[in-house]
């Protein structure tokens, strides 16, 4: 909604909320580029001059949900515990990213959209935030090692394979199930197990 206006109604919350919703969808299928407002103000059953009161642009729409997922990508990784076993640590990270993939598929494709078209709306959060956060856990790991409390690895590129070996559950959904067939998320479990015995024999001293 347009900065200086007063707090939102029930009614003007719930089609901000509408309005989200629908654009999660176009942009998880379409990536930012093949996107439009009226493709999403149909998704959203609204008209486009209506979404154009909640939201001045296309931008503005991203915008609001990248900064959500955002907080929602780094969450994650921030529960990672300097003071935790340190295997155990990292596994938690794993299923915690791996829930991710399967909870929230299509926050997962519009990251994963933005990022295969060089990230133009949100390289100044990669460059801030999650690098900043990247850095800090990756220091920790490092001290974790030097302690004895993990096999060497390289701790930047021990974290891109975790990102890469859950989020592919969601951002190639499509070609696992075509492949696979499960029932329901049954996959799910079963890449647990099999990134469970993965990373615990890598990171094991």
């Amino acid at each position: 909604m347009v900065a200086g206006r007063q707090p939102q109604t029930r009614i003007q919350k719930k089609n901000t909320e509408t309005i989200l919703e629908a654009a999660l969808d176009v942009f998880s299928q379409n990536g930012f580029r093949g996107s439009t407002l009226d493709q999403i103000a149909k998704a959203a059953g609204l008209s486009k001059p209506n979404l154009l009161y909640y939201f001045p642009s296309k931008v503005a729409i991203h915008r609001s949900l990248i900064d959500t997922l955002l907080k929602t990508w780094l969450d994650p990784l921030k529960k990672m515990q300097d003071d935790g076993d340190p295997v155990e640590e990292i596994l938690g990270y794993v299923w915690r990213k791996l829930d991710m993939a399967r909870e929230y598929p299509r926050e997962s494709r519009l990251f994963a959209n933005e990022i295969v078209q060089g990230a133009p709306n949100i390289m100044d959060k990669i460059e801030g935030e999650l690098a900043t956060l990247v850095n800090e856990k990756a220091e920790t790991i490092r001290g974790w090692i030097a302690e004895g409390k993990l096999a060497p690895v390289d701790p930047y590129h021990l974290i891109f394979s975790i990102w890469a070996n859950t989020q592919h559950y969601a951002d190639f959904d499509a070609q696992v199930r075509a492949i696979l067939k499960p029932e329901g998320d049954t996959h799910f479990d079963d890449a647990h197990a099999y990134l469970d015995t993965m990373y615990r024999k890598l990171l094991t001293p």
